[in-house]
């Protein structure tokens, strides 16, 4: 076959596998602008950033990430859990011209990062912790939004965190909003809470997607509640910058201060950056493609090269630090995305938003995005979820359940520290009770327990054996069996050489069966699967 028949085969397969997607993409990329919407917003304003550099990262993440990037779900855009680092950013740099230059450095950084394979580190959080911070996200987006759903905006939407920088905290804003919510708002939201849970049950409605349909009603209950004398007020509403034209679009946008490189605070800030937007990225992306229903598995390394290209973009135009995002990623999957091209296409509308229709863009009322987020939310963290991490034992289910209520009452990544101490301490528990597997036979009137080693026997398994050989029972023949160890630690061999040097004073005879007088660390996986190669 010709090079151009090739060529063209290859085409015509993108092209037929664009289309055939292209059916659910786009109305998800509708869903996750939306979502995307005020979120870039808030976080914009929690930042104390221009509101512009919120839509601006956003469309970056959107274009630039999503293209680069190897993941076909993920969102990325402005975070919530970096606004206190932004805002005390903005404020030590002394201004956001030399903020803008920390966000191009953090942006390098990160691609070197990609490059040394640094993106490796995701694969190292347990299920448990991951499921736990998935569940966590959706009961935060729960809780935060129940205040939009009432209809009291006073919070800014990016506030993710339990102690908001509004002196209230998740449950004080709640009932706050018990006793202060509006009517119209209430009205809005379970509407759209309905039309959500309802219209895909019916196939031939679905073609039309929910949360389309909700922002649709959402519009309508603007002007209706607005003619009946009750209108919503404009804090109740999305609100994005109204731009006059092309020059004055230019005109927002801003470059970083380079005369700064010198300034050794930049750099302490564009390391702070990198190193928790890459942290937050890869457990975004862990937990996207846990969700995923094709079960995709994302390139990591990949991943943060791409973060790293849209961070020196967003900070070479005047745009915030952004990551992948888990709020916007879990509505793109829940929405029926497939590719990156949805991820695109909502870059592509908060543009156009920006310099079309800010007008219709800002008669959406929040309560029915709220809705939009608290179903999203609830699937996150459905019930049977917690059944399911139940029935997988008390190792799976106590690291799930602290990381939950840790993520809950801190932020994301304390709360993943904190899940992942605990998984440790069940891994290093399992690992002191299973080093090794015995078996008791009788000899006449001598008993003969064999000992069979485990694979890995290390330094953590010495209390385990010693306390077992300490109390083996006088005249016993011992046979410790050492076939399947690869490595034993040395700690462990003094006890078991010094054992059988002392048992004959009990009458023990101890045989060792392939156990050698010393091991070596066992060869890291790619030299192993460099091996297996050969």
């Amino acid at each position: 076959m010709k090079q151009s028949d090739h060529l063209s085969s290859g085409i015509g397969i993108t092209k037929y596998f664009l289309k055939k997607n292209l059916k659910k993409d786009l109305p998800s990329s509708i869903v996750v602008f939306l979502v995307a919407l005020p979120l870039c917003l808030g976080i914009a304003l929690a930042s104390g950033a221009p509101l512009f550099a919120g839509l601006l990262t956003g469309i970056i993440g959107g274009i630039v990430v999503a293209s680069v990037s190897g993941s076909q779900l993920s969102v990325s855009g402005p975070a919530a859990g970096l606004t206190v680092i932004v805002l005390g950013a903005i404020t030590s740099l002394g201004n956001y011209q030399t903020f803008l230059l920390a966000v191009v450095l953090a942006g390098v950084l990160q691609l070197i990062l990609g490059l040394i394979k640094a993106g490796t580190v995701g694969n190292y959080f347990p299920s448990s912790v991951i499921e736990g911070m998935l569940a966590a996200i959706g009961l935060i987006l729960i809780l935060k939004q129940l205040p939009h759903a009432l209809g009291v905006d006073t919070d800014f939407t990016g506030d993710e965190g339990f102690f908001q920088q509004d002196h209230e905290n998740t449950f004080s804003a709640i009932s706050a909003a018990l006793s202060h919510f509006s009517l119209g708002a209430v009205v809005i939201s379970l509407l759209s809470i309905a039309i959500l849970i309802i219209w895909p049950k019916f196939p031939k409605l679905a073609i039309v997607p929910a949360p389309l349909l909700v922002v649709i009603l959402g519009v309508a209950g603007t002007v209706f509640f607005a003619q009946a004398g009750h209108p919503l007020r404009a804090d109740q509403m999305v609100k994005i910058p109204v731009v006059g034209g092309f020059a004055e679009f230019l005109g927002l946008f801003t470059m970083p201060d380079f005369s700064q490189l010198s300034n050794k605070n930049v750099y302490i800030v564009a390391v702070t950056i990198a190193v928790v937007a890459s942290l937050e990225t890869l457990l975004s992306i862990e937990a996207i493609d846990k969700i995923d229903p094709i079960k995709r598995v994302s390139p990591t390394n990949r991943e943060l090269m791409a973060q790293g290209i849209g961070n020196i973009a967003s900070g070479m135009v005047g745009g915030l630090p952004m990551t992948s995002v888990i709020v916007r990623s879990s509505a793109n999957v829940n929405a029926g995305g497939r590719t990156k091209m949805s991820a695109i296409f909502h870059g592509g509308w908060l543009l156009l938003s920006l310099l079309s229709i800010p007008q219709v863009i800002n008669m959406i009322p929040l309560s029915c995005l709220a809705a939009i987020l608290l179903v999203t939310g609830y699937k996150l963290t459905r019930i049977s979820l917690f059944k399911h991490m139940f029935h997988k034992g008390w190792d799976q289910f106590v690291p799930f359940v602290v990381t939950i209520i840790a993520v809950l009452f801190s932020d994301l990544l304390k709360g993943v520290a904190v899940g992942m101490l605990v998984s440790i301490f069940y891994l290093l528990r399992t690992n002191m009770r299973n080093p090794y597997f015995y078996r008791i036979t009788n000899d006449g009137d001598k008993k003969n327990i064999r000992i069979k080693l485990a694979e890995e026997v290390s330094f953590l398994n010495k209390a385990a054996i010693q306390v077992l050989l300490t109390n083996i029972p006088r005249e016993t023949n011992v046979i410790i069996d050492g076939s399947n160890a690869r490595y034993i630690d040395p700690d462990v061999l003094e006890t078991i050489f010094n054992y059988k040097h002392n048992a004959y004073t009990k009458g023990i005879i101890v045989t060792l069966e392939n156990i050698k007088k010393h091991y070596i660390v066992p060869k890291l996986t790619n030299q192993i699967l460099e091996e297996i190669k050969k």
